[in-house]
């Protein structure tokens, strides 16, 4: 049983076999990239779990959207009025909300994206909710997307007999589809002579293996590196043909650069994942605790017949030390996963003890690899 995490990792980790993988699952567009989206609004037809009057600009947002609407807030309903400016309305059924959005790359005005809904006053649950209009603005200030609807709530907060059950977060909500794209970003992709891509990790071996693959196939020149993370490919002028050669270079079959040694470390559950390139220096190591026990015996010491001694109370102790039979083990100069693996396995040793031995071979500058501990 000890050695079952061991050896799961070194079936996980340990393999010969060099994998192509497609241009598209290791780099990506640099202008496909996506925008973040925020926007400020209100949600009403909440059950009483609202902001209710103790949240000041919740009654501004109303106040400032009544009038908008055409919501005369003159003559009979003045007390309302001056209720907003002083923020003393109770509006148990509104709550004011940040709505954030993900602008995916090339979206086109008319599509449909998910938003996100989350409370920032007093409101304990936006359950049954709905959202009223409202805009949501990129960085730049500008409108991309307008959003509405009513809100998808999965948190559960309810309390009874001063018991309180809460299962999620009932502050917060989404809405599918929630957004239209009203906007859409600007990128070099149409205009530019190059498409740059961006690997997902730097690596300059996986970049050049992806510029050899992409020359080999269009011809020399065609893609030329920038460096460990980027590279540039001269496409066709013409939109349509663009998009059908960038489509011919995502499906290229490429064999990536291995990623550097690496183990990583669980340190609360005891998992340990060793990558295939870690190696070893030439190290010694012994694994093995020493139990002491000490056991404590009361007796009673009486005195002879007749004798003028008294009982006495005496206490003796027995101390105990062992010791499990646990040899040394050596490891050669570059020793290879499953080496270092089979090794540890011998002497027994628990995911703990492995921990230890990693840390102290990372401490001593025999362990080859980028040690993580989580």
């Amino acid at each position: 049983m000890k050695s079952t995490l061991l050896t799961l990792v070194l079936l996980m980790s340990l393999t010969g076999t060099a994998w192509a993988d497609r241009v598209k699952d290791l780099a990506s567009v640099a202008a496909g990239r996506s925008n973040q989206l925020i926007g400020y609004g209100l949600v009403v037809g909440l059950q009483g779990t609202g902001d209710g009057s103790d949240v000041s600009f919740t009654a501004q947002s109303m106040k400032s959207m009544l009038s908008r609407m055409g919501v005369s807030l003159e003559g009979p309903l003045s007390d309302f009025e001056q209720s907003a400016n002083s923020g003393k309305i109770d509006i148990k059924n509104v709550a004011a909300v940040m709505i954030t959005g993900e602008l995916p790359a090339f979206a086109k005005p008319g599509q449909k994206i998910d938003i996100n809904v989350s409370a920032i006053g007093k409101a304990t649950s936006l359950r049954g909710g709905n959202l009223l209009l409202t805009s949501l603005r990129g960085v730049d200030g500008e409108v991309y997307g307008l959003a509405q609807g009513a809100l998808t709530a999965t948190g559960i907060d309810s309390s009874a007999a001063g018991s309180k059950v809460s299962v999620g977060t009932p502050n917060s909500a989404r809405i599918p589809n929630g957004a239209t794209v009203e906007r859409m970003v600007e990128t070099p992709f149409e205009t530019s002579d190059h498409v740059v891509m961006n690997v997902r990790e730097s690596d300059f071996t996986t970049t050049t293996a992806i510029v050899n693959a992409v020359n080999k196939s269009f011809g020399e020149g065609t893609a030329r590196a920038l460096d460990g993370m980027s590279f540039a490919v001269r496409a066709p002028s013409d939109m349509s043909q663009r998009v059908a050669f960038m489509s011919m270079v995502e499906n290229l079959d490429v064999v990536p650069g291995e990623p550097p040694a690496r183990v990583v470390v669980n340190s609360r559950t005891g998992t340990v994942v060793i990558s295939r390139n870690v190696r070893v220096s030439a190290s010694a190591v012994s694994h093995g605790t020493i139990s002491v026990a000490i056991a404590a015996t009361n007796e009673v010491s009486q005195p002879n017949a007749f004798g003028q001694g008294q009982t006495t109370a005496v206490q003796n102790a027995s101390i105990a030390v062992t010791e499990p039979n646990k040899p040394m083990f050596l490891f050669q100069p570059g020793v290879e996963l499953r080496q270092l693996v089979d090794a540890v396995n011998q002497v027994g040793a628990t995911p703990s003890a492995l921990i230890a031995i990693l840390e102290a071979l990372k401490s001593t500058g025999s362990l080859r690899a980028e040690l993580i501990v989580i």
